[in-house]
């Protein structure tokens, strides 16, 4: 790796983590997975988006069970928006989740240039 060159940019980025990064978008476990395998936890970008796809799949577990008695099919919205990172993060785009990044960056649980 070159001196100038930050670590988890695009130049790094395999098609293996952004197939690990997709599929733990759209099936929380495999997340879970890649953030419990060595070698797969050593790599930024899956590290960075298992972390986040968890971190989202808490929170759409919690507001989707409280709100989904009065909001009735409207919650199956929660559950397209998590596709549709898995699919910009296979583009090898670092995802931000509004609220949900920052806070994850601030409790050190994971690191994105």
């Amino acid at each position: 790796m070159e001196e100038n060159q930050v670590p988890g940019t695009m130049d790094d980025i395999t098609d293996d983590d952004k197939l690990w990064s997709l599929l733990g978008w759209i099936i929380w476990i495999i997340a879970l997975v890649a953030i419990l395998m060595e070698d797969k936890k050593a790599r930024p970008f899956i590290k960075y988006n298992a972390v986040m796809s968890l971190a989202l799949g808490v929170a759409l577990t919690v507001v989707v069970g409280v709100t989904a008695p009065f909001t009735c099919g409207i919650t199956t919205l929660a559950f397209i928006y998590p596709i549709y990172l898995g699919i910009k993060s296979y583009q090898g785009q670092w995802v931000t989740v509004p609220w949900l990044t920052d806070f994850v960056k601030n409790q050190g649980w994971a690191w994105a240039p």
